[in-house]
């Protein structure tokens, strides 16, 4: 089998060759709230990975937790064992700092820092090492080049980041998150605050990357999760035996044509065809 190909266990969960994350009994609390319990996924190299579901059913939470982003958030607290590459991503040795250069973040509002679209590149491997200028100027260029806006602003490298337009931002974002070298792509909701034009580069875009790194994206466009995805991972919100608030759950994972086309569990075809929110 080749590094994307699956076979079922006795379970029938889909199982990947050297997958790049390995989920087991994951759940996330915040303070005394538990946001998303038992989950088991294994998310594949080199392809795109799409979490799926309704508002509040733990999708960016898990997400998060993927790079550890959630170690930021006060009372937060993941719970069983995330591996990337097999090595525990929460061992106490285990550097936050290094999981979050190997594993980059794209948030749903672009937030370029307000330098220049030169500065917004260097600024992670300013921060990760002393390169030269010269070695910094083609750090610059690749990364621009591999987010597609290279010949945007090729001309106005000194042009502050804000000056660019909302799609153009994103990418600007996404290019940052290349410049440090990393394995792998999150990506929460990149396209939900962009018009469809820059939707539509946003997602050619990432269809390209895939070539090169791994892609894990939140999104509430079921369109969106067709086009640009090889699996699918489907959430839901289930009261919570122990309070009154509900809890984020894993449905169903699997690839992405059969999700929407004939999927397993029937909450997940009533979600897929519009007849649940």
């Amino acid at each position: 089998m080749t590094a994307t190909s699956t076979e079922r266990n006795a379970q029938g969960v889909m199982e990947f060759i050297d997958p790049v994350f390995t989920l087991s009994d994951v759940a996330v609390s915040y303070s005394d709230f538990l946001a998303v319990s038992n989950v088991n996924l294994q998310i594949p190299s080199m392809d795109v990975t799409a979490f799926i579901g309704p508002s509040g059913c733990g999708k960016s939470t898990i997400l998060r937790s993927l790079n550890r982003t959630n170690d930021l958030i006060p009372g937060a607290k993941v719970h069983g064992k995330i591996s990337y590459h097999e090595a525990d991503l929460y061992d106490p040795k285990a550097s936050a700092v290094e999981v979050r250069r190997r594993i980059g973040m794209v948030f749903q509002k672009p937030n370029p820092f307000p330098k220049s679209i030169y500065e917004n590149i260097a600024f992670g491997p300013k921060v990760n090492g002393r390169p030269s200028k010269s070695e910094l100027d083609v750090i610059v260029e690749k990364s621009l080049r591999s987010a597609a806006l290279w010949d945007e602003v090729k001309d106005r490298l000194n042009d502050s980041a804000l000056s660019l337009s909302g799609g153009q931002q994103q990418r600007l974002c996404i290019a940052r998150s290349l410049a440090v070298d990393p394995e792998v792509i999150l990506m929460d909701e990149p396209c939900s605050a962009l018009d469809p034009i820059a939707t539509a580069r946003i997602e050619d875009l990432m269809i390209e990357l895939k070539r090169d790194y791994t892609i894990v994206i939140v999104t509430h466009n079921m369109q969106q999760a067709a086009r640009v995805s090889s699996y699918t991972a489907f959430f839901v919100t289930e009261v919570n035996p122990l309070g009154d608030r509900r809890t984020g759950k894993l449905v169903e994972f699997d690839s992405t044509s059969k999700m929407f086309s004939n999927p397993t569990d029937p909450r997940t075809e009533a979600y897929v065809t519009g007849k649940m929110g």
